[in-house]
């Protein structure tokens, strides 16, 4: 894969969401070794719940309401780290050992988050330092959940695994990338 790439997004076939004509990821490796990331949402904001900066919600449940996601891994290693990212400006890190075995955290700082809203558009745009990433080859699966303003949430991913929305599964992490060793 290129050092960028703007990549559509797919629906999970059991969670149709017709108020989002589309969901796609901007991926660009920096030359520090960072990741840029940006999700792209159109259709009607209207008939989606989407955090506002005045709405906190729990760190830890980002991912309950609409958010953007990555999940960081190298190949040949069980070990992965996930990112949410809110559209109220909130994020929040998780590492695992294996598929869904979480392990205890090392603090990072806040990356950099832009958001950006218009008429039928929300835009999120997130810069992950290298001491967010392992160096090296990435495997890299990139999500987001959308839900609606009935409460029904839709998943989004380059990849889905057969079954359930899985994020977690490796074989949603379909975006190889290599960044340079600091």
């Amino acid at each position: 894969m290129p050092a960028s790439a703007d990549l559509p997004l797919l629906c999970h076939p059991d969670s149709p969401e017709p108020a989002v004509r589309a969901l796609a990821v901007g991926a660009r490796v920096l030359p520090d070794g960072g990741l840029a990331l940006v999700w792209r949402l159109a259709g009607d904001l209207a008939a989606l719940r989407i955090p506002s900066a005045a709405t906190a919600l729990p760190p830890e449940r980002l991912w309950a309401h609409t958010c953007f996601e990555a999940f960081v891994a190298t190949p040949g290693s069980a070990a992965y780290r996930e990112f949410n990212f809110s559209p109220n400006g909130q994020w929040m890190h998780f590492d695992f050992c294996g598929h869904r075995l979480r392990v205890e955290s090392p603090p990072l700082p806040a990356p950099p988050i832009d958001v950006r809203r218009g008429d039928g558009w929300l835009a999120l745009r997130v810069c992950l330092a290298p001491r967010h990433l392992p160096a090296g080859e990435l495997c890299v699966g990139l999500t987001a959940v959308v839900e609606a303003a009935d409460g029904r949430h839709s998943y989004w991913s380059l990849r889905h695994p057969a079954g359930q929305p899985d994020f977690h599964h490796r074989e949603g992490f379909a975006l190889a990338l290599r960044v340079p060793t600091p």
